[in-house]
């Protein structure tokens, strides 16, 4: 029967019998019942005859018996092949390790409980992730944490996986009994409870007294904390790294050295505004700790020399020093440091150290050449000499502070641009020697993106122009081998500016600011307070409020733009300015400095001083007005018929056979050489017989180039002479705009003739008006 079922299953079978397959499904179970004889009978080691050679073809046999013989190639027998009949998903046999790095790729605290609810080796994978921080955001959350975690027999041990506690989203209901129930909670990592103001030591000690795993601690401002609970720290946490204790103002000295004994691994420590330690307490972290690499130490007053220069000097890895306020501090704190380099020296904060002089930012250059920020606001005696110092950072600086420091002068600002060209910030605010020279070096920078020049009185739209243009001009990038890729994609347009502080420059204009705005997409913070050109009612709507604190004189003056603030105040004065534009010269400005006519309004020349919008500069080449591409049309003045000036072009061409040149925007466009032949056109224009044509009028004009002042605007004033009189292009564009509006005819004619007045045909090219008298049949006129 096997042998038979073997012949049924080959494949020459199969395609000549029909009926094979219903064969092979009826003889599936007896196959599976005599296995094993079946294998003992087809073993192709045997000399047995009575089962018949397979075909060549044959594929069944593998599958179908045993093969006894191992061969070279190390084929597994059918026993090695077999497969469990329970069926197992392909994530089921992912191992733990897998699964757990999927679980915390899920970024919704809702998805991984889910996850929880799968299954219970789901879950067992994924309740580590669920409870690493406990949302603590609410008194509804707070109180199921709580319930959970005083359960009897929980399926979990949920306490066990909270290493992070968070209760600063209620520190204003916070006390002693919210935090008692978290007790229970020994493997917190981290510990969070700022501004818990209610908490005393009875709440904070039990939390830490059996938390050895605790690693980072921040009680800051909360002023109910004394030495018991610093005590209980140093005794219990000495794993500790971080510590804030800011406006703790009832720890001691004490307390703080006997910390700094225990707690030898600290890393990071903030001491802000605790005024009643002294040097004792410093010089022991600095002692004890090597390891540190942050400390604050802000409003410190009774801190002096010696602190300072052990921390520098012991400090194995200090990055960022903090010492704002200290008031005692001086150049000696520097001066004795010895002869060596500190590489890790990143940050350094001396903001109101009054008593600093060069000397000290000379020696601390010196010692520290790869500092990255430097803040030395209210350092009122540092003068030039500072700064040529700081200058040697190179590029290594990209944060400086320098307000109040009203000794400086542009040629230290200037030096520093030169050599430090990664600066990112820099506050020059009340440094009142500054003026334009300075800012529009500091516009320079590649990578600015925050300037401050608060009460800078002498700088003017000068500046916050070049603060606009500086980072319009392409800037080619460099590749991974430091060579310059000239290639067009690769170009940087726009600027880097994020945060401009202007307030109290008075002699700023709106032209300069809309231009500001208009060139600084990025810009997100702008503040006016002062500037006369932005204490307007209408402009009070795109300000954020003054603080509660400021008296009724600075509320009066207050005008800081942030935010969706700057992107409102953006689109307002653009339209602002587009309305007035429109209401004077008939052209809608619909961008930056680009104008083009209202449907169906009269082309008129626009006696539009382009200085006022985009400013007086030589980057203007994007904000000239466009050309619709119509002829212009003409207009008598005087009995004269001139036409107006046409708009610069972008290439040399011709318009109406008159040459056209480019590039005379904000000065005076060429003169011809030649007389001009201008008049009102007939019916048919004729280019080729403008040669002959006899002109009425025409424009008197030397035939050299007349060099024009630069602040006349973009039409120069050029003399119309006729018999008429004489027109500049100042009145010229009145007296049509008058004319319009009056809905005048054509203006008397003069001795030498009627006048002309052009109109615009549906079709627009000009037409003869009512009353044009042609010079001669058939002759046209240009």
């Amino acid at each position: 029967m096997v042998a038979n079922m073997r012949q049924r299953a080959s494949l020459d079978i199969i395609a000549d019998d029909r009926g094979a397959p219903l064969a092979i499904n009826d003889a599936e179970p007896e196959a599976e019942t005599g296995q094993t004889q079946g294998v003992q009978e087809d073993s192709r080691s045997t000399s047995s005859t009575s089962s018949p050679a397979p075909p060549d073809n044959e594929e069944s046999d593998f599958f179908l018996g045993a093969n006894d013989s191992q061969s070279s190639l190390g084929v597994p027998n059918l026993q090695d092949m077999l497969v469990d009949d329970e069926c197992i998903p392909p994530i089921n046999r992912l191992p733990n390790e897998i699964l757990i790095v999927i679980f915390t790729k899920l970024s919704s605290l809702s998805d991984v409980l889910h996850v929880m609810l799968t299954c219970k080796r789901w879950a067992r994978n994924s309740v580590d992730i669920l409870w690493h921080r406990p949302s603590c955001t609410s008194w509804e959350k707070h109180s199921l944490i709580c319930r959970t975690l005083t359960l009897e027999e929980p399926y979990f041990a949920y306490r066990d996986f909270i290493k992070r506690l968070n209760l600063a989203s209620l520190h204003e209901t916070v006390n002693d009994g919210s935090v008692l129930p978290l007790a229970s909670c020994t493997r917190v990592e981290r510990l969070t409870l700022t501004n818990c103001n209610k908490l005393t030591d009875s709440g904070l000690i039990p939390l830490i007294s059996n938390n050895n795993h605790l690693l980072a601690l921040d009680i800051s401002n909360d002023d109910q904390i004394t030495e018991a609970s610093i005590n209980a720290i140093a005794q219990h946490c000495n794993r500790l790294q971080g510590l804030n204790v800011t406006a703790c103002t009832k720890i001691s000295n004490e307390s703080m050295i006997n910390l700094a004994k225990s707690c030898k691994y600290l890393k990071r420590l903030k001491l802000n505004d605790c005024s009643q330690l002294n040097d004792d307490a410093i010089l022991a972290f600095a002692e004890y700790c090597p390891n540190i690499l942050e400390i604050d130490l802000l409003q410190c007053r009774l801190i002096g020399n010696e602190p300072v220069t052990q921390l520098v000097k012991r400090g194995q890895a200090l990055r960022e020093l903090r010492l704002a306020n200290c008031e005692l501090i001086d150049d000696g704190a520097f001066l004795s440091l010895p002869s060596r380099t500190y590489e890790h020296l990143r940050i350094l904060d001396l903001t109101s150290c009054v008593r600093l002089t060069d000397r000290a930012v000379e020696k601390i250059i010196d010692v520290a050449p790869r500092l990255r920020n430097l803040v030395f606001a209210k350092c009122r005696n540092l003068t030039d000499a500072a700064v040529y110092a700081i200058s040697r950072l190179g590029k290594n600086l990209h944060f400086l502070h320098l307000g109040h420091c009203g000794h400086i002068t542009d040629d230290a600002v200037k030096r520093l641009v030169s050599v430090c060209n990664r600066i990112r910030y820099i506050d020059l605010g009340c440094c009142t020697k500054l003026t334009d020279d300075s800012v529009t070096r500091l516009a320079l920078l590649p990578k600015l993106k925050r300037i401050g020049l608060v009460k800078c009185a002498n700088i003017t739209d000068a500046s916050v122009i070049a603060l606009a243009n500086a980072n319009r001009r392409s800037r080619l990038r460099k590749d991974a081998y430091g060579n310059p890729i000239t290639t067009s994609d690769y170009s940087s347009h726009g600027s880097s500016l994020e945060r401009v502080h202007l307030s109290y420059c008075v002699n700023l204009t709106l032209k300069s600011i809309i231009r500001l705005l208009n060139s600084c997409p990025r810009l997100t913070h702008l503040s006016l307070t002062g500037v006369q050109a932005f204490l307007r009612e209408d402009l009070e709507a795109f300000s954020r409020p003054a603080p509660p604190e400021f008296t009724e004189h600075q509320r009066a003056v207050f005008c800081v733009f942030s935010g969706q603030g700057v992107t409102s105040l953006r689109k307002y004065l653009n339209q602002e300015r587009s309305q007035l534009a429109t209401d004077q010269d008939g052209l809608v400005v619909t961008g930056f400095g680009e104008a083009t006519p209202p449907p169906g309004a009269p082309l008129v020349p626009a006696d539009l001083d382009e200085t006022e919008l985009d400013g007086d500069d030589d980057d203007a080449l994007d904000d000239e007005m466009a050309i619709d591409g119509q002829p212009l049309p003409v207009a008598a003045v005087g009995g004269h018929t001139i036409p107006p000036p046409p708009p610069p072009p972008s290439q040399f061409t011709t318009y109406m056979g008159l040459p056209l040149f480019p590039g005379f925007v904000g000065s005076a466009p060429p003169h011809f050489a030649s007389q001009l032949v201008l008049g009102p056109s007939s019916a048919e224009h004729r280019p080729e017989t403008q040669a002959q044509q006899t002109p009425p009028h025409h424009l008197a004009t030397s035939h050299e180039p007349v060099s024009q002042p630069q602040d006349q605007g973009i039409w120069p004033q050029v003399d119309f002479r006729g018999g008429g009189g004489v027109a500049t292009s100042s009145n010229f564009a009145a007296q049509v705009l008058a004319q319009q509006a009056s809905g005048a005819g054509p203006s008397s004619a003069n001795s030498g003739g009627a006048s002309t007045t052009p109109i615009l045909s549906p079709e627009g090219t000009p037409s003869t008006a009512v009353g044009q008298r042609p010079e001669a049949e058939g002759q046209t006129q240009n």
